[in-house]
């Protein structure tokens, strides 16, 4: 392994050493998919005028293929499956609230970033999940081609599926680079969108307790 060069695609797994500066790494790339996408990458390269051949870009092709898996792998995360598999029974009926999930996804409209914060609250009804497994979900719809609008009713949807819990609340703040840096260029704009279930739709006085809490600072 140690011959292997950094920044070429390999099976999933499979850790390249960097003999020159002393560490290591794991890369989770598909190898073929790698291949195609460079291939492509280096002809939008070269049809945006840029000179494929000179040494800045000779694998910023391969780069790309393998930054944009990482960028989509959410496509292979099964975020029904994420929540079960810590799925618990628990007689608490309170809200469970994580908030502050940094999040990072692509707008498909011109696959070019958003990030931002997800906040995301749930009232138990016999079953609770790991807390991670929130964020994790969280990840897994984010890191696909998104619009921030579907995005909050995907958590929103696979929550209330996989626990069927009393209620779900979602609220995400983003910011929005296709607005940042081309069109509008507006620097400072933050898009909030919210999805509601249950006792957070219906009953107000819930709904104004989890915004509260999204709002405050506790520490």
């Amino acid at each position: 392994m140690g011959n292997r060069k950094p920044d070429v695609s390999v099976t999933d797994g499979d850790i390249i050493d960097n003999e020159e500066f002393g560490y290591s790494k794991i890369e989770l790339f598909h190898p073929g998919d790698t291949k195609k996408l460079a291939h492509h990458y280096r002809e939008i390269l070269s049809i945006l005028g840029e000179d494929v051949t000179r040494e800045g870009l000779l694998k910023t092709p391969v780069r790309i293929g393998n930054a944009m898996q990482f960028l989509t792998h959410g496509y292979s995360l099964n975020p029904t499956e994420i929540l079960n598999s810590a799925k618990f029974r628990e007689d608490y009926k309170q809200m469970v609230l994580v908030k502050d999930i940094e999040l990072y996804s692509m707008c498909e409209h011109h696959m070019i970033p958003f990030y931002g914060k997800a906040h995301v609250g749930y009232i138990p009804n016999r079953h609770i999940t790991g807390l991670s497994k929130i964020a994790r979900v969280v990840d897994a719809f984010s890191r696909r081609l998104q619009v921030q609008e579907r995005l909050t009713t995907q958590i929103r949807d696979c929550i209330q599926e996989a626990l069927d819990p009393l209620g779900v609340a979602v609220v995400i703040e983003a910011h929005h680079m296709c607005m940042q840096m081309r069109g509008i260029q507006k620097q400072n704009s933050v898009t909030t969108t919210s999805a509601f279930t249950g006792a957070f739709l219906n009953q107000s006085q819930t709904r104004e307790e989890f915004i509260h809490l999204i709002s405050a600072k506790l520490y």
